[in-house]
This record gives structure tokens, sequence and C-alpha cells, in this order.
């Protein structure tokens, strides 16, 4: 007699298959954990690389600011001659007694901009530089003035208030001559020239430099800024 052999497997339990259920599921469940603990662990790297940046940005600006932040002197010299005169009259203006001297000046001029007391804002979040207040200028004058051909008398010689009046005459014509030359605005071109300095560095970090509430993109607009 022919022994039958059945190839039919037999069936499972069904301790067996909710075992078999929750082997599956614990796979399931560490995959969908280890994806959250990656995403998580990526943000969390992804925002302190971010921080990490903008705080180096923050430093690397204002060390360029600090570097920028010094006395911008620029130097002139102006030479003049005039002829100072004055009178006493006396007896209804019958009598007068003259005093004259030829006066020659030779002055040293310097405008300066004290960019160590630049204030400016640092707006971490929105990248942005401002620059709330740039220093004025500061002119000084250092006239050397020498008298020649004085001519005097006891009833009028040279005094203190004479030397006083020939100094403001100084001091006021040479005002006039800075202002009709180069030389403010040759000060006012070094001044830009150190600003920049802070717009080319912001500008390739991909920050913004700000001034009187307009975005500073050149020299151009510093320019006009500060010309205007």
């Amino acid at each position: 007699m022919t022994k039958i052999t059945s190839n039919t497997p037999t069936n499972k339990s069904f301790s067996e298959t909710f075992m078999q259920f929750l082997t599956e599921s614990r796979k399931w469940i560490f995959v969908v954990l280890l994806a959250i603990i990656v995403y998580l662990g990526y943000q969390l790297l992804t925002k302190n690389d971010e921080n990490s940046t903008v705080e180096y940005d923050t430093n690397l600006i204002q060390l360029q600011i600090k570097n920028v932040g010094k006395l911008v002197v620029t130097e002139g010299h102006f030479a003049e001659v005039l002829t100072y005169k004055s009178q006493n009259k006396y007896l209804m203006n019958m009598v007068s007694f003259d005093k004259k001297a030829i006066v020659i000046i030779n002055a040293d001029v310097t405008i300066a901009y004290d960019l160590r007391q630049m204030k400016y804002d640092i707006d971490e979040k929105n990248k942005t530089i401002t620059i709330v207040n740039i220093p004025k200028e500061e002119i000084k004058i250092s006239p050397e003035i020498k008298y020649y051909d004085v001519e005097q008398s006891q009833m009028n010689p040279f005094t203190g208030d004479d030397y006083n009046k020939v100094n403001k005459i100084v001091r006021a014509n040479l005002a006039k001559k800075i202002e009709k030359s180069s030389l403010k605005s040759n000060a006012k071109n070094r001044l830009i020239s150190e600003l920049s300095k802070i717009l080319i560095l912001t500008s390739s970090m991909g920050w913004k430099l700000q001034y009187e509430g307009e975005i500073i993109k050149n020299e151009t607009d510093f320019s006009q800024k500060l010309k205007g």
C-alpha cells in the first residue's frame, strides 16, 4: 500500500501569528523612531550651525567697525598776507594818530572725523547694520602770525586788543578759504572710503547696511548722503 504524504502546511496558532505581528510592528516602530531622531538631530544641528554663522558674522562685522573706528585726518596749508590799519582821532577828527603793520600768516589746517564716536546698531535677525550717527567734522586752524613794517606812535601803540582783532580777522579769512578749497571735500572722500570698508564686508556676507532710513548699496549712496 502506498503511503500518501500531504505537502499542505499546517495552520499556525493564534499566539504564533500575534507574536510575529508584534515582531514586525517593533521593526516599523524602530524605523519610524530612528527617522524622527535623525530629523530632529538634523534640525538641531542646522539651527546651531545657523546661530554659529550669525554669531561669527556679527563678531567679524564688529571687528571691522572697530578697525574703521579711528581718527581720519586730512591736512592742508594756507598762506595769507594782509595789512592791518587803525586810527585814533582827536580834536574833532582834526588830529589823528595812525598805526599799521603788514601781517603774514602761515596756517596749518586739519579736518578730522573721529569714527571712534560712530554709533551703530546690529540687527542679527534681519542681518542689518544700521549706522545711527556719524560724528561731525572737527576743523582745527593753527595759524603762525608774524608782523612786519610795524608803524605806531605813543598816542596810538599796538595793544592786546589789536592782536586779538588781527587773530579774529585771520581766522575768519582762513575759514572762507577753507570753504572755497577742496580740503573739506577731500576729507569727506576719506570718510566715505573708510565707511565703505564696512559696506564691502556686509555685502560680501549677505548683510545689509542702512543709514538715515535707507539701504546703502554702494559708495555713491554714501556720497549722496554725506555730501547732500
